[in-house]
């Protein structure tokens, strides 16, 4: 027994009683003790930490689960523990003790800011440390966080903690339950959400925008997806991203296709201008950016166009027919953008001659012949052929329309 006492990690002793920890607690210090030692310490009147010194603002305990387990697994494996153990469960810095801090409200900020670039820290690591903190609710208790009610704090500096936030839960969404995304249902906390998409860093909005594909993608979120598809000012904020030129401009399309998802959002994305921001961005998209042009063609304006005002808005918006037309060739090497693009020419020409007119003026009949002659696909030269056999006897029967 000897021989196994002295092979005892440190951390898996009691500071008070030196024993091996079977029921390990967690003081407001970050601190850990064996429960019957530090109950029986704080019984006669010590309101301090028994290692720091520190006076207890909150002489109440929270079991430290993490170590409890660390040490059944030691025990198992025949008192063999790896390095990757070793470094999570200091006693300073265990992920208990951690999260005790975060969810305190006694913590001051730039401490719990300190404990979020721990988690940070953990998230980014290995699946273990990941295992752990999703065992203990990390993500949950991060969306709690992000999604308070502020009033009170100082603006800049709750940005600060939101953002620390919302990249560690960003990070454990992978590994989550996203069930507890629901809790956006609640109207204070969609009405948070939307200040944050309004007020928040490029970082925040980011995060967000991956926040909305998550919940646009899961069985348990697809209620919480209709309400975000309903909220006019959410939609509104997330459709701006796409005339700021920001670098969140990819996230904001992203955000809007998987919304676009639900046929019950499509109406209400028209109505608030996803259109028009569309077209903004695919006729201004950079060089570097084209990549981007396929998703905002091929996915977004594809599912619009099931609705008819989407129909009318891209035929009312000045630059509509032309940056449809500039995607038949410009991107020919994303087949997904070219065929998508004459796809949607074919729906909105064939109910208004005035608008394949229009498409020839732009150029259309020359973009169709260089995509037959590339290398896309051959339903998309399908798709390209239709639409000239439909376009060319609007350019025959009025030459005076340009080619």
């Amino acid at each position: 027994m000897e021989g196994v006492e002295r092979i005892i990690p440190h951390f898996f002793r009691c500071p008070i009683s030196l024993d091996l920890f079977k029921d390990p607690v967690i003081l407001c210090t970050g601190q850990t003790y064996e429960r019957s030692s530090i109950e029986k310490w704080l019984s006669t009147g010590n309101l301090i930490c028994p290692v720091t010194m520190q006076k207890l603002h909150d002489p109440s305990v929270v079991p430290n689960h993490t170590l409890r387990h660390l040490i059944e697994e030691w025990l198992q494996s025949g008192n063999q523990v790896e390095s990757d153990h070793l470094k999570m469960i200091d006693n300073d810095h265990s992920i208990a003790a951690v999260k005790h801090i975060l969810e305190s409200s006694e913590s001051k900020l730039d401490h719990k800011l300190q404990m979020l670039e721990k988690i940070q820290a953990l998230s980014e690591e290995l699946p273990l440390q990941n295992s752990l903190l999703i065992q203990l609710d990390f993500f949950k208790l991060l969306l709690e966080l992000v999604f308070r009610n502020a009033e009170g704090s100082n603006f800049q500096e709750d940005l600060r903690f939101v953002e620390k936030a919302l990249i560690c839960a960003m990070n454990l969404l992978p590994f989550s339950e996203l069930g507890c995304l629901n809790i956006l249902e609640e109207e204070a906390k969609l009405s948070q959400f939307i200040f944050l998409l309004e007020k928040g860093s490029i970082i925040i909005k980011k995060c967000l925008c991956h926040m909305v594909e998550a919940i646009s993608s899961n069985l348990e979120t697809q209620q919480l997806c209709s309400t975000l598809g309903k909220s006019d000012k959410l939609l509104q904020e997330i459709i701006h991203l796409l005339h700021n030129n920001s670098n969140a401009v990819e996230d904001g399309i992203k955000a809007i296709s998987a919304l676009a998802l639900l046929e019950l959002n499509r109406e209400n994305l028209v109505k608030q201008g996803a259109i028009q921001g569309l077209i903004t961005y695919i006729f201004n998209a950079k060089k570097q950016e084209k990549s981007l042009a396929p998703m905002a063609m091929g996915t977004i304006l594809k599912l619009l166009l099931s609705v008819e005002s989407a129909k009318q808005a891209v035929i009312n918006h000045p630059l509509g027919i032309d940056a449809i037309v500039k995607m038949v060739f410009r991107v020919s090497s994303h087949h997904e953008g070219s065929e998508s693009a004459v796809n949607s020419l074919l729906i909105i020409c064939f109910e208004s001659r005035s608008v394949g007119e229009e498409a020839i003026c732009a150029g259309v009949l020359t973009q169709l012949l260089l995509l037959l002659q590339s290398q896309c696909s051959g339903r998309t030269k399908t798709k390209a052929r239709m639409l000239l056999k439909l376009l060319g006897p609007m350019w025959t029967e009025n030459p005076k329309v340009s080619f």
